[in-house]
């Protein structure tokens, strides 16, 4: 999956219907520039997803498979209530893609594709990526990450308009865009993956499941060729799977050993994919 399609309109959402920028509307704070600053809005996050879920939906199709699509947004929805933010609008989808990734997009926005989702064995492994996901939204890791870097192109865009009182709108916006290109082209800080690896357990616990599904996921991928293409980006974007197994059994051991009848949900996850298989 290409983050970097999704990035341009992501950063420029930040700045729709700016205006000529100077010296004093800059100090004022005004508009979106203000919004760089503060807390994201709900409704502003909602804004940012959308943008960013149309971008990457024109660059991969949703698979074409209603079925596979309600069964991903049943395990979705109900790990996602499980959270400290279970009131969002969440949407949970499937991807034609051949890539092995997973990622979200601000305000419940999850999406898996159907490469990762073919490596799958079982409920508990869906239910285990979907909730890293969900750990991200909750956490507004991607939202926090394009406005920490804002504010640093926003710094040097102050000194462009000392400098050049002309400088073009579209300049403007470029800097302020490639800030979000840059978040989401590199990924996020490896503290954040772990974070979203710590949420994701609790959570997958807490509906049910085996905490242990994004654990096996992991050593799924990291059995796997490092060069294989189909994991370019994953890897590039996310700390080394073996790396993420550690930090995990470090923390959950002794944690989750009383949980000893999380569900693995394996006919049903078979019943539901199994004409994806022919």
């Amino acid at each position: 999956m290409k983050y970097s399609l999704m990035l341009t309109l992501l950063g420029l959402s930040l700045l729709s219907g700016c205006k000529t920028l100077d010296l004093n509307q800059l100090a004022s704070a005004s508009g979106t520039f203000k919004q760089a600053f503060v807390p994201a809005s709900e409704t502003e996050e909602a804004d940012i997803g959308r943008e960013s879920a149309a971008v990457l939906l024109g660059a991969a199709p949703l698979l074409n498979d209603p079925k596979v699509q309600a069964y991903v947004n049943k395990v979705g929805l109900w790990v996602a209530l499980q959270s400290d933010r279970p009131d969002l609008k969440w949407r949970f989808a499937v991807l034609d893609d051949a890539d092995i990734n997973a990622f979200a997009a601000p305000g419940g926005y999850v999406f898996i594709t159907k490469g990762l989702l073919a490596r799958l064995r079982n409920e508990s492994e869906l239910a285990g990526v979907l909730a890293h996901e969900i750990g991200h939204v909750v956490a507004t890791h991607h939202l926090t990450a394009i406005r920490k870097e804002a504010r640093v192109k926003l710094a040097g865009m102050a000194i462009q308009v000392a400098l050049d009182k002309n400088a073009e709108e579209t300049e403007k916006l470029k800097a302020l865009g490639r800030g979000a290109k840059l978040i989401y082209s590199r990924g996020l800080d490896r503290k954040d993956e772990h974070d979203a690896d710590r949420i994701g357990v609790v959570l997958a616990a807490r509906a049910g499941y085996d905490p242990y599904g994004l654990v096996t996921v992991l050593q799924t991928l990291e059995r796997m060729n490092p060069t294989a293409g189909e994991l370019g980006l994953l890897l590039k974007t996310h700390p080394k799977p073996g790396d993420r197994i550690v930090y995990l059994d470090k923390l959950m051991k002794g944690q989750l050993d009383s949980i000893t009848d999380g569900a693995l949900g394996e006919s049903r996850f078979r019943r539901e994919l199994a004409h994806l298989a022919r």
